[in-house]
């Protein structure tokens, strides 16, 4: 009979109950590929403080982004009107011509560039209205209708024009004075105030300072009871009361005249 290690003996029927220790969760050898973005989601740009590219078409759509600008010239483009049996240098010239004046309005930003795609577009559909007016086989009322149509185009060009300058602008107002009241004891100064810099002035005369008001009143009743505040002559009244009356003129010839009268 072998012998039994010390402890290892149990009552009959019991079992012995031996516990494993639990293995620990394996890990994968590599780490998951992250999503792919979904075909519906839009990549969003950073803002100006953080975006430091520099853009190589902001010269002709002026957006920071090459793809609006990118996007702006191609709308641009399609908005020209080509000839239907030109050929590809024909509209490869006159992709540059369009590109050229773009690149002339130099927008400064995104506005700007909006602004200078309509001002092209709104030029391109007038001359085109213009070209179809002047058909040799166009009718009467074809001619009147594209006339008609070419006006309001050109209207609406210089309507564009007008809200690009005033954008640029940044809404500068121009006020013009016309009625200046200056009162006992002022100053009117007209001129540009400068901020900083001092301001030009030109200084009016003051007309309540002048010797005219300076002078005696005339202090004749006039008709509302109130004395007269004309200033008065050298006889002590205005010009409109006259002054003490002299009486009539001593040896009046015209006197004689009736034979009724005498000195």
């Amino acid at each position: 009979m072998s012998p039994r290690a010390p402890g290892s003996h149990q009552k009959a029927g019991n079992k012995s109950a031996v516990t494993k220790p639990a293995a620990a969760p394996s890990l994968p050898a590599t780490p998951p590929a992250p999503d792919k973005p979904k075909e519906s989601v839009a990549y969003c740009p950073p803002p100006d403080e953080l975006d430091h590219s520099v853009p190589t078409l902001r010269h002709l759509g002026g957006a920071k982004s090459d793809k609006w600008n990118l996007l702006l010239c191609n709308q641009v483009l399609n908005a020209a009107w080509y000839h239907r049996n030109g050929t590809e240098q024909e509209k490869a010239d006159q992709h540059t011509a369009i590109f050229g004046f773009l690149a002339g309005v130099n927008p400064k930003d995104a506005l700007e560039g909006m602004m200078a795609a309509q001002l092209f577009a709104s030029h391109a559909a007038a001359m085109e209205c213009y070209r179809r007016a002047m058909l040799p086989d166009q009718s009467a009322e074809g001619r009147q209708i594209n006339l008609a149509q070419a006006a309001k185009l050109t209207r609406a060009n210089a309507a564009q024009m007008e809200a690009l300058a005033k954008h640029r602008g940044k809404g500068q107002q121009k006020v013009i004075v016309e009625h200046v009241h200056v009162y006992q004891g002022g100053q009117a100064i007209v001129g540009n105030v400068a901020p900083g810099g001092g301001w030009q002035k030109i200084v009016r005369d003051n007309p309540m300072q002048s010797p005219m008001h300076q002078a005696p009143r005339c202090g004749a009743k006039t008709r509302g009871g109130k004395p007269c505040q004309s200033p008065a002559m050298a006889n002590g009244r205005c010009r409109m009361h006259g002054g003490p009356s002299p009486g009539a003129p001593k040896g009046n010839r015209n006197a004689f005249k009736h034979g009724r009268y005498r000195d």
